[in-house]
């Protein structure tokens, strides 16, 4: 009885090293091929959702316009669509929340925001992935 199990365990088949060492190697090899063009991908869609945001701010920007009469100033911000701005015209009781929270782009930065402007009446923009001025900025201004 004891030599017909060992008979069966040594019959067993089983995948060598070197046939998984192969396989390893195709699988590294596809993924190295295939993971730029996910993070590219992935780096388009990040630049999306940030102008789609920004109109959607430029649109909550008319709204808050529509109630209060004016834009907010530079120095108020994106904040007044969220807390009652010091200063704020009369009457007061116009002044309605418009957002719940301060928006952030998808890398995690602020939102910037200017009153005037130096593209339009208004400008809204983001710093992009860097999170600072340069070439990669998204703004209200190249929307259209």
């Amino acid at each position: 009885m004891r030599t017909r199990n060992m008979r069966s365990l040594s019959s067993q088949k089983g995948f060598t090293l070197l046939e998984i060492i192969v396989v390893v190697t195709i699988i590294a090899i596809i993924g190295a091929i295939v993971a730029p063009n996910i993070i590219d991908k992935f780096s388009g869609v990040q630049e999306d959702a940030a102008r789609i945001e920004i109109k959607n701010i430029k649109s909550t920007l008319g709204f808050y316009k529509l109630d209060n009469f004016n834009l907010p100033s530079t120095e108020q911000g994106l904040e007044a669509l969220v807390s009652k701005p010091s200063g704020s015209p009369e009457p007061s009781s116009r002044w309605k929340k418009q957002l719940d929270k301060v928006p952030v782009d998808p890398w995690g930065n602020p939102y910037q925001y200017l009153n005037p402007g130096t593209h339009e009446d208004f400008d809204i923009f983001s710093f992009g992935p860097d999170g600072r001025k340069s070439d990669d900025d998204i703004g209200s201004w190249q929307l259209k």
